[in-house]
């Protein structure tokens, strides 16, 4: 292993769960307000995930008072506290820049059902 790769392994997190695009997550975020520390939630819909190593991000897309608003975080930074995933979206891309030019119902995403898979109606 190179002394690159090393450092690169020994500042990744693995405490966060695995998620992808097209999952709606709520990640708490950090802030610091002067001397005080806060934790806000960012909620909302996996557009983009870049893997990698150290380098890796993700894009969170949410809708708020009518105003699309997009956040990029690197997955390892230190202001994530921890990340939720809501619910798993059921998508074939892994970039959704699409759900940018759509509004309301046409924007949502199908969620996966992890405990109910539907196969082909039965005949009585």
């Amino acid at each position: 292993m190179s002394l690159i790769a090393k450092i690169d392994y020994e500042q990744m997190r693995f405490d966060l769960p695995t998620f992808r695009a097209g999952d709606t997550v709520a990640v708490h975020v950090r802030i610091k307000e002067g001397d005080k520390e806060r934790v806000q939630i960012f909620k909302g819909m996996v557009i983009r995930f870049r893997k990698g190593a150290m380098d890796s991000s993700f894009t969170v897309r949410k809708v708020s008072n009518g105003i699309g608003v997009e956040r990029i975080f690197p997955t390892f930074s230190p202001i994530i506290d921890k990340i939720e995933v809501i619910s798993e979206g059921k998508v074939r891309r892994s970039r959704l820049y699409y759900l940018r030019a759509l509004r309301g119902k046409a924007s949502k995403v199908k969620t996966k059902n992890k405990y109910f898979k539907q196969g082909p109606a039965k005949k009585a």
